[in-house]
Protein backbone atom coordinates (compact mmCIF):
# COMPACT_ATOMS: atom_id res chain seq x y z
CA UNK A 1 0.00 0.00 0.00
CA UNK A 2 1.13 3.50 -0.81
CA UNK A 3 -0.67 6.81 -0.35
CA UNK A 4 -0.28 10.55 -0.66
CA UNK A 5 -2.21 13.41 0.94
CA UNK A 6 -3.68 16.29 -1.09
CA UNK A 7 -5.32 18.82 1.24
CA UNK A 8 -7.91 16.89 3.28
CA UNK A 9 -7.95 13.99 0.81
CA UNK A 10 -5.73 10.93 0.47
CA UNK A 11 -5.22 8.87 -2.65
CA UNK A 12 -4.43 5.30 -1.57
CA UNK A 13 -3.18 2.48 -3.78
CA UNK A 14 -3.42 -1.08 -2.52
CA UNK A 15 -1.51 -3.89 -4.20
CA UNK A 16 -2.06 -7.56 -5.11
CA UNK A 17 -2.59 -9.85 -2.13
CA UNK A 18 -3.51 -7.04 0.28
CA UNK A 19 -6.84 -7.15 2.07
CA UNK A 20 -8.81 -3.90 1.85
CA UNK A 21 -10.19 -3.61 5.40
CA UNK A 22 -6.90 -4.64 7.01
CA UNK A 23 -4.91 -2.12 4.99
CA UNK A 24 -7.47 0.63 5.51
CA UNK A 25 -7.12 0.17 9.27
CA UNK A 26 -3.32 0.37 9.02
CA UNK A 27 -3.63 3.53 6.92
CA UNK A 28 -6.18 5.23 9.22
CA UNK A 29 -4.18 4.46 12.36
CA UNK A 30 -0.91 5.67 10.79
CA UNK A 31 -2.50 8.92 9.62
CA UNK A 32 -4.80 9.49 12.61
CA UNK A 33 -7.94 9.46 10.45
CA UNK A 34 -11.00 9.49 12.74
CA UNK A 35 -13.76 10.52 10.30
CA UNK A 36 -13.72 10.15 6.53
CA UNK A 37 -15.67 9.23 3.43
CA UNK A 38 -14.24 6.41 1.30
CA UNK A 39 -14.74 5.58 -2.39
CA UNK A 40 -12.77 3.09 -4.47
CA UNK A 41 -12.46 0.92 -7.53
CA UNK A 42 -10.11 -1.87 -8.55
CA UNK A 43 -9.96 -5.63 -8.91
CA UNK A 44 -10.38 -8.43 -6.38
CA UNK A 45 -9.96 -12.19 -6.46
CA UNK A 46 -11.62 -13.22 -3.19
CA UNK A 47 -14.29 -11.25 -1.36
CA UNK A 48 -17.08 -11.72 1.14
CA UNK A 49 -20.08 -9.42 1.36
CA UNK A 50 -23.18 -9.65 3.51
CA UNK A 51 -26.80 -8.58 3.53
CA UNK A 52 -28.45 -7.74 6.85
CA UNK A 53 -31.71 -9.54 7.66
CA UNK A 54 -33.58 -6.89 9.64
CA UNK A 55 -36.06 -9.39 11.08
CA UNK A 56 -33.50 -11.87 12.37
CA UNK A 57 -30.89 -9.11 13.01
CA UNK A 58 -28.10 -11.15 11.41
CA UNK A 59 -25.99 -10.95 8.28
CA UNK A 60 -26.08 -13.55 5.54
CA UNK A 61 -22.60 -13.61 4.02
CA UNK A 62 -21.65 -14.66 0.51
CA UNK A 63 -18.08 -15.43 -0.60
CA UNK A 64 -16.91 -15.03 -4.19
CA UNK A 65 -13.61 -16.21 -5.69
CA UNK A 66 -12.35 -15.61 -9.21
CA UNK A 67 -11.88 -12.62 -11.49
CA UNK A 68 -13.88 -9.57 -10.35
CA UNK A 69 -13.82 -5.82 -10.96
CA UNK A 70 -14.88 -3.52 -8.15
CA UNK A 71 -17.80 -1.62 -9.67
CA UNK A 72 -18.30 0.49 -6.56
CA UNK A 73 -16.90 0.66 -3.06
CA UNK A 74 -18.28 3.33 -0.73
CA UNK A 75 -18.47 3.96 2.98
CA UNK A 76 -17.09 5.67 6.04
CA UNK A 77 -14.27 5.56 8.52
CA UNK A 78 -15.10 6.62 12.05
CA UNK A 79 -14.67 5.17 15.55
CA UNK A 80 -16.37 2.88 18.04
CA UNK A 81 -15.25 3.20 21.65
CA UNK A 82 -12.52 5.53 20.32
CA UNK A 83 -11.04 2.72 18.16
CA UNK A 84 -10.97 2.45 14.34
CA UNK A 85 -14.28 1.49 12.78
CA UNK A 86 -14.99 1.16 9.08
CA UNK A 87 -18.32 0.61 7.34
CA UNK A 88 -17.99 -0.19 3.62
CA UNK A 89 -20.29 -1.59 0.95
CA UNK A 90 -18.87 -3.08 -2.22
CA UNK A 91 -20.25 -4.27 -5.54
CA UNK A 92 -18.04 -6.33 -7.86
CA UNK A 93 -18.78 -7.79 -11.29
CA UNK A 94 -17.54 -11.00 -12.91
CA UNK A 95 -16.40 -11.44 -16.52
CA UNK A 96 -19.99 -11.88 -17.71
CA UNK A 97 -21.07 -8.64 -16.04
CA UNK A 98 -22.98 -10.25 -13.18
CA UNK A 99 -22.69 -8.01 -10.13
CA UNK A 100 -22.63 -9.08 -6.49
CA UNK A 101 -22.52 -6.80 -3.49
CA UNK A 102 -23.33 -5.92 0.06
CA UNK A 103 -21.65 -5.03 3.33
CA UNK A 104 -17.91 -5.67 2.91
CA UNK A 105 -16.49 -8.31 5.24
CA UNK A 106 -13.25 -9.05 3.39
CA UNK A 107 -11.69 -8.42 -0.04
CA UNK A 108 -8.29 -9.51 -1.35
CA UNK A 109 -6.82 -7.44 -4.18
CA UNK A 110 -5.94 -9.21 -7.44
CA UNK A 111 -4.45 -6.28 -9.40
CA UNK A 112 -4.93 -2.96 -7.60
CA UNK A 113 -7.38 -0.94 -5.56
CA UNK A 114 -7.50 2.85 -5.85
CA UNK A 115 -9.15 4.58 -2.91
CA UNK A 116 -10.08 8.20 -2.33
CA UNK A 117 -10.29 8.93 1.40
CA UNK A 118 -11.76 12.35 2.15
CA UNK A 119 -11.18 13.43 5.75
CA UNK A 120 -13.98 15.29 7.48
CA UNK A 121 -13.69 17.70 10.39
CA UNK A 122 -15.05 16.44 13.70
CA UNK A 123 -15.80 12.97 15.01
CA UNK A 124 -18.64 10.50 15.24
CA UNK A 125 -18.64 7.29 17.22
CA UNK A 126 -20.62 4.06 16.86
CA UNK A 127 -22.97 2.58 19.45
CA UNK A 128 -24.72 -0.79 19.21
CA UNK A 129 -28.50 -0.50 18.89
CA UNK A 130 -30.46 -3.39 20.40
CA UNK A 131 -33.53 -2.23 18.50
CA UNK A 132 -31.86 -2.31 15.06
CA UNK A 133 -29.15 -4.89 15.75
CA UNK A 134 -26.35 -2.79 14.23
CA UNK A 135 -23.61 -0.37 15.28
CA UNK A 136 -25.17 3.01 14.49
CA UNK A 137 -23.51 6.40 14.17
CA UNK A 138 -23.79 8.35 17.39
CA UNK A 139 -23.42 12.12 17.44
Amino acid sequence: MEYRKFGDTYIVRMDPGEEILTQLKVFAEQEGVKLASVTALGAVKDFTVGVFDTGAKVYKSNRFQGVYEIVSLVGTINTMNDAFYCHLHMCAADQEGHAFGGHLNEAVISATCELVVTCLPGRTDRVFSDEVGLNLISF
